[in-house]
């Protein structure tokens, strides 16, 4: 029988040791689940575009997943406080894993796109619980921080395994088995979490529950004008398609503004975002987020059509960036507390984030593997010592009762920024590739071959590259079939180059931040309750 428990109790955790243990391990396979997601499917995705031809929806697997997400997680958040988590735990596991086998059996990239919006539904309902559950399971703030290790390590041995684990199953069964393998892991989270995970609840005041469902709409359609016309702004210009867009996402802006000054509990807290002390780690939460989910989707697209990488290798050269994320977080917690100025960990992270990415333009991709695998956990180090950073200096500067809505910002908008950094980064990479790719055809005189070099997911499939080969030897083109194709090649590499460069300045942007942030100081009492809150 699942233990049904209607008050807190004011004691320092709410069950005895191993029922808080069971719980405790259901909610780590739920960090796992939602972990593994994040991570597995960056390493499958060139081969995904590939079968399913559709690189012009490449960055929308990602952000789908974003947008959906970014919205759920204050939504669910506030519906846990006043109904209790499990029952939107339970419900958030069945629908992630119900969309995770809809993304398996995906025929095409638009139905794996609403997919994985979908799958964002779950994970964001899933994130906006999970960590809340932790603190109605425990009261007391020491005992809470240790059970959050727990659960962290559990998020980060995902982190870790799953760009390996994603190029070992793409390379030899096939890339659906990247989003089959959450269902056992769904089935045994929703088996723990329905008989060990007791059903908390706070007393709630009478009267309406008040939502910002209207918010939520139009932050979705704001979100989705703006990824549109990023995507299209390079391709088209100024054109009829692109300024309805820019009017769509700019009055939807406003409205979505002036509305939310006058919510009491609005999805986008803009009297928060105003505030001077917090202003400056806002926008590095959201660079953060721009230059960390931008290597996670497109690095692979690299190692595997830029230098022909199988998908393995390119998941085993990925793990040290999610790797270096959890060593950095962990690093962090444990020197910050000894440092006058905890500030200076954000320096030092940005700084590792631009000089690592700025590394990887220069090498040429025939380098040892711990060179790459060095580049990539030295960011990953930089990027997970900014983010704990931001989470401590956040709730150090904000009062007590603000530290659960500092948090979710800072989360939400290292969402938004992921989002916009994995779309811009799209957008930048498919109009370079296509430019240099044509130019690169016009020398040979073969501008009449564009449409077959016109896509990267060419690169990615070998046996498409060998028939198109085949029928540029058969119409008289044998002396440069191999030269145009690693001319495209070529071309992919510079265009990632670009985004890479694009993705220091990011960093750089965010290291010069750092210098309007207050200085903070952690004491070890603070640091606890700064990572319980």
């Amino acid at each position: 029988m699942t233990p049904d428990i209607t008050a807190y109790d004011p004691g320092r955790q709410l069950l005895p040791f191993r029922a808080s243990l069971m719980a405790m391990v259901g909610v780590a396979f739920v960090a796992m689940l939602v972990a593994l997601d994040q991570t597995i499917v960056g390493t499958a995705l060139p081969r995904i575009v590939m079968e399913l031809k559709g690189f012009d929806l490449y960055a929308w697997v990602a952000t789908a997943y974003m947008l959906a997400s970014v919205i759920t997680i204050p939504i669910f958040g506030r519906l846990g406080d006043l109904y209790g988590r499990k029952p939107f735990l339970f419900a958030a596991i069945i629908v992630f894993t119900l969309a995770s086998v809809l993304c398996g059996i995906a025929t095409s990239m638009l139905f794996l796109v609403v997919a994985r919006g979908l799958q964002g539904v779950g994970g964001g309902i899933l994130i906006g619980t999970m960590f809340a559950t932790v603190a109605d399971l425990f009261p007391d703030p020491k005992l809470r921080l240790r059970w959050l290790v727990f659960v962290t390590s559990a998020f980060g041995i995902a982190n870790v395994v799953g760009p390996t684990l994603g190029g070992i199953l793409t390379q030899y069964g096939g890339w659906r088995l990247v989003f089959f393998v959450n269902v056992p892991v769904g089935i045994v989270s929703l088996l723990f979490v329905h008989y060990y995970l007791p059903h908390l609840r706070q007393p709630r005041q009478s009267g309406p529950v008040r939502l910002d469902w209207v918010g939520a709409a139009v932050l979705a359609i704001t979100f989705g004008a703006l990824q549109l016309l990023i995507e299209f702004f390079p391709k088209q210009g100024l054109s009829n398609v692109t300024i309805v867009l820019g009017a769509i996402t700019s009055v939807c802006a406003l409205t979505l503004w002036f509305w939310e000054k006058r919510m009491y509990y609005p999805i986008v807290p803009v009297d928060m975002l105003l505030d001077r002390k917090l202003a400056a780690l806002f926008a590095m939460s959201a660079l953060g987020g721009f230059a960390l989910f931008s290597l996670v989707f497109y690095v692979p697209l690299l190692f595997q059509g830029g230098y022909a990488m199988s998908p393995h290798a390119s998941g085993m050269l990925i793990t040290p960036l999610l790797l270096g994320t959890t060593v950095g977080s962990v690093l962090n917690n444990r020197i910050v507390t000894r440092l006058r100025r905890a500030n200076a960990l954000m320096y030092v992270g940005f700084a590792l984030s631009a000089l690592a990415s700025l590394s990887v333009v220069a090498l040429k991709g025939n380098e040892p593997h711990l060179v790459w695998m060095s580049c990539m956990g030295i960011s990953g180090l930089g990027l997970g010592l900014v983010g704990t950073s931001l989470t401590i200096c956040s709730q150090q500067i904000v009062s007590r009762d603000h530290l659960g809505a500092a948090t979710a910002l800072l989360q939400s908008l290292r969402t938004f920024g992921g989002m916009l950094g994995t779309v811009m980064t799209g957008a930048l990479l498919g109009h370079l590739y296509s430019r240099g790719v044509h130019r690169s055809l016009d020398t040979y005189q073969a501008t009449q071959w564009f449409k077959s070099f016109s896509s990267p997911e060419l690169l990615v499939d070998r046996a498409e590259q060998a028939a198109l080969i085949s029928r540029l030897v058969n119409a008289g083109q044998a002396g440069d079939a191999m030269a145009m194709m690693n001319s495209a090649r070529g071309a992919l590499v510079e265009s990632m180059h670009v985004g890479l460069v694009v993705t220091a300045v990011a960093a750089l942007a965010g290291l010069a931040l750092a210098w309007f942030v207050p200085p903070v100081r952690v004491s070890h009492h603070a640091e606890a309750e700064a990572h319980s809150g």
